[in-house]
């Protein structure tokens, strides 16, 4: 049975994976249809969560607007995002940044993680 769902899964997938990791800043580029055009809008946070294997991935993107946060919820492998960028890489030592909701200006800010050596 599982063999069978993991074939269905497949078919579903994103052929490229995105690539970021938690507390990285990112842009996420989703599709939106307004009757019948389609626009893409961009959603800028902090990456605070991700679970889920599969299909049923998907990842939590935290900002600040007008001094009230807002959290949105991301599958991986939905064809409504057009694009991720990443911005910034953040150093964390977690695998949630829930606790990002109870701070309050600059103490939400993430200091940056340094770039790889090729070597390493």
């Amino acid at each position: 049975m599982q063999e069978l769902l993991k074939k269905v899964e497949e078919s579903s997938l994103r052929e490229e994976p995105l690539e970021f990791e938690i507390g990285d800043t990112v842009d996420v580029h989703t599709r939106i249809k307004e009757g019948n055009k389609e626009r893409i809008q961009v959603f800028t946070g902090v990456v605070i969560a991700r679970r889920g294997s599969g299909t049923r991935e998907n990842f939590t993107v935290r900002r600040i607007v007008a001094g009230e946060g807002v959290e949105r919820i991301f599958p991986v492998h939905s064809p409504k995002i057009a694009k991720l960028d990443v911005k910034r890489h953040g150093r964390v030592r977690r695998a949630k940044l829930y606790y990002l909701r109870d701070r309050v200006g600059k103490a939400t800010r993430l200091t940056e993680r340094r770039a790889k050596r090729d070597g390493e």
